[in-house]
Formats: C-alpha cells, structure tokens, sequence
C-alpha cells in the first residue's frame, strides 16, 4: 500500500510560478510511474504529466508543454511538478498518482494509489 501527500497548492496570480510536491510512504518508490491529474469545477479529472520510474521518460499534455515540469526525487520519495506562466485555467484541485509500471501513462484507469488532492488557483 503507498500513501501519497500532496502540498505546495495556494492562490497565486496570472503569470506566477508554484511547485507542487509529492511524497509517497509505504512502497518501493523507484518502482512506480507517478503522474500528475487536475480536475477543475464540474469537470472531468485531466492528465497533466508523468514521469517513469528512474525518471528517464517523461509525457506532458499538450496544455502544459513548454510551462510545467515534472520531475523526481527517490531518494527522497517525492515527485514535483514545477508550474511556471500560470494561467487561470490552470486553477483545479492537482492530485498525484503512482503506477506499478516501467513507462510513462497518461491513462487515469492504470494509476492505483491517488493522494487527496491540492488546490491550486490562479487569479486573473
């Protein structure tokens, strides 16, 4: 069983910067793919990023290209997702996900432990 923490998520304005992070307890961490979802008011829950486990492979949504980053440490059991040129509909509540596998997935199915969630909230 992993549990996974998110934190890093608060109120920042249009054009701001934020890093999420995510620390997981209770499993091999290198083991796992962790990925990065957002879900927004009244909206589907959305793939952000995923990186694999030795972090060699990385995907992003076409969304966030070119302005987040997904990144790892496990030695420190955390993932992170840096947020740079913030827009307003970034502003979701971000969740961190792990994944038994070797790749990367965008797939929300094949993630099996989820944290409970930061909100993030970009002011125009």
């Amino acid at each position: 069983q992993v549990q996974l923490v998110e934190s890093g998520g608060r109120l920042v304005q249009a054009g701001g910067s934020l890093r999420l992070s995510c620390a997981a307890s209770g499993g091999t961490f290198r083991t796992y793919a962790m990925g990065w979802f957002r879900q927004a008011p009244g909206k589907e829950q959305l793939f952000v990023a995923a990186i694999s486990g030795n972090g060699a492979m990385i995907s992003y949504a076409n969304s966030v290209k070119g302005r987040f980053t997904i990144s790892r440490d496990n030695a420190k059991n955390t993932v992170y997702l840096q947020m740079n040129s913030l827009k307003p509909e970034d502003t979701a509540v971000y969740y961190c996900a792990a994944a038994k596998t070797m790749g990367v997935i965008d797939t929300r199915g094949d993630y099996i432990y989820w944290g409970q969630g930061t909100q993030v909230t970009v002011s125009s």
